[in-house]
């Protein structure tokens, strides 16, 4: 087996559909997704939701594995390629080359893999997790609001997306609070809840009264300590609506709307469909509980977001690893 649950989701509403004017003429796209981690990981969460919703549209058929450790992988995207679907969505951040040599072996098959690295031929997309704006705009806030001088961050693995996503947050909190302090744990694997939970815990011992949770798990260590914290994604304050005040999001729809549509016109998806993402496009964007900074921190935020959208102030992209 190559994960522990796969289901198959179809716009259901089809069957209705292809009597009625303007109906799709077309079969909707079958595409398979291959998660690494569970689809209640947060990264994971967007790209399967955005799936999901693409299938209830009748845009796709969708099927998927989760869970798919690093060995296997290949394994998966070669049958889902032998299955006949004709987009594959995934990541390769563990498996670039051999990913690479699967899309070399399947050129009639497009792929569409979270990396770090660049596109490939004409049927190897790939794109990263840039919701670094929203960081940066939750990091202008968490800078006004901490009492101690000292956030923490908490992330995965040192990636490049990872460490832009970090650096951007503490540029936000440096833009209005130069002389506040920034500790940076990572805990080595893109899905482990209590680890995450154990390192905000110990950045909280060594100071920090704000933490930014790239992962899944340092909220909790906020809300045990009573402390406020950043998400990262999607919104975690219904989950936390004591402790959670900003989330910096990131909507997988544009780019997979991207994708789909070169697929479905016969158009190469060997580019970097990265962009989609951006928080000028939509693609990202920060959504946060009014009140808890400062009103006048909030007017600097929200005055430096309509500069992101508008195009005049861009996000500094710092790729290397937090010190």
């Amino acid at each position: 087996m190559i994960s522990r649950r796969s289901v198959l989701a179809t716009g259901l509403v089809l069957g209705a559909g292809a009597f009625m004017p303007g109906a799709r003429a077309q079969a909707p796209l079958k595409v398979a997704g291959i998660h690494a981690s569970p689809v209640e990981n947060a990264w994971n969460s967007r790209l399967h939701e955005a799936l999901q919703a693409a299938a209830a549209d009748g845009a796709i058929e969708y099927t998927f594995s989760e869970g798919v450790s690093g060995t296997d992988y290949p394994r998966a995207m070669r049958e889902y390629a032998e299955q006949g679907n004709k987009l594959i969505v995934g990541e390769s951040y563990a498996v670039e080359r051999e990913a690479r040599q699967v899309a070399a072996d399947y050129p009639d098959t497009a792929f569409l893999m979270g990396s770090s690295g660049e596109s490939a031929g004409d049927n190897f997309g790939v794109f990263g997790t840039w919701n670094h704006d929203g960081a940066y705009l939750a990091g202008m806030l968490a800078g006004t609001m901490t009492k101690s001088n000292i956030v923490g961050s908490v992330g995965a693995i040192p990636i490049p997306e990872v460490n832009m996503l970090i650096n951007a947050f503490a540029e936000g909190v440096k833009a209005v609070n130069p002389d506040a302090k920034h500790l940076v744990s990572f805990i080595g694997t893109f899905f482990d809840p209590p680890k995450a939970r154990e390192a905000g815990l110990a950045q909280i011992d060594a100071g920090a009264d704000i933490l930014f949770g790239e992962r899944i798990g340092t909220a909790d260590a906020a809300k045990e300590r009573g402390i406020k914290s950043v998400g990262s994604l999607l919104d975690y304050t219904p989950r936390y609506p004591e402790t959670v005040f900003a989330n910096a999001m990131w909507y997988f729809r544009p780019i997979l709307d991207a994708a789909v549509a070169d697929v479905a016109a016969g158009k190469p998806v060997g580019k970097v469909y990265t962009a989609y993402g951006l928080m000028k496009d939509g693609g990202s964007d920060i959504v946060y509980v009014k009140g808890v900074a400062s009103a006048e921190a909030e007017t600097a935020m929200e005055a430096k977001r309509a500069e992101i959208k508008a195009g005049t102030f861009e996000v500094p992209i710092m790729m290397e690893e937090p010190k």
